[in-house]
């Protein structure tokens, strides 16, 4: 068995055990309606849905031998939790054997390393956070939204890229750059982004709560009076 084949059957152990975890804990229930009301996270849920394959699907700098994506997989387990972002990723990868023509093959890659890999280590290394530092606004946003997801991306390029023998040749110190700067990048969209929810929607992420980290009450939304008609 060769290299390949070796990485292909790892990549298939990994996808297979995340998606048993995945539905040993029946992430629907999350998007299950209460009552009359529509559950929080199915608009953070449609929405990821949707602009992670198209993001997938853009082309990646043809002047490097190793392809460069913004993942988007730490951002959609902040804001949908990590159950319910493994189909996500796993649809957004599959979506490129469509957009991209990849083979199955290199589509399974890009769901291990650029989907679900980043996905899981977001989830661990923020609860790690969590755990050093509790339930601080400040370690949510700096710690889980920005440092983690940079960490996470850069680790994951860099392996990818060390499994798909690549960081090689006359290009291999701009490659470390640009794997870096991408994950920066992409990391403080991640915080922008989050940073705006917890401000305005925090009920649409999935990893904030407001009785935990500002020790007070879900934010309820209010409906403005309307004057009476005269």
């Amino acid at each position: 068995m060769n290299a390949v084949g070796a990485r292909t059957i790892v990549e298939c152990l990994l996808l297979g055990l995340a998606w048993a975890a995945c539905l040993s804990v029946r992430p629907w229930r999350l998007l299950r309606r209460y009552g009359d009301r529509q559950a929080p996270l199915v608009t953070p849920f449609l929405g990821c849905l949707t602009v992670l394959p198209w993001l997938w699907s853009w082309p990646g700098l043809a002047a490097l031998p190793l392809p460069l994506h913004w993942s988007g997989a730490p951002l959609v387990t902040l804001l949908v939790g990590w159950p319910l972002a493994v189909p996500i990723v796993t649809l957004a990868g599959l979506s490129t054997m469509l957009t991209n023509g990849f083979t199955l093959g290199h589509a399974l890659a890009l769901t291990v390393w650029s989907g679900l890999l980043p996905a899981t280590l977001v989830l661990l290394l923020g609860h790690g956070v969590r755990k050093a530092f509790g339930a601080q606004p400040l370690a949510y946003m700096l710690g889980r939204a920005f440092f983690v997801p940079m960490l996470t991306l850069a680790a994951c390029g860099f392996s990818a890229a060390a499994f798909s023998h690549g960081l090689q040749g006359p290009t291999a110190d701009l490659q470390r750059v640009a794997l870096f700067l991408l994950a920066m990048g992409e990391a403080s969209w991640s915080c922008a982004v989050v940073s705006l929810l917890v401000a305005y929607k925090p009920q649409w992420l999935a990893t904030w709560s407001d009785s935990l980290y500002l020790r007070r009450p879900a934010r309820q939304r209010v409906r403005a009076e309307l004057p009476p008609r005269r």
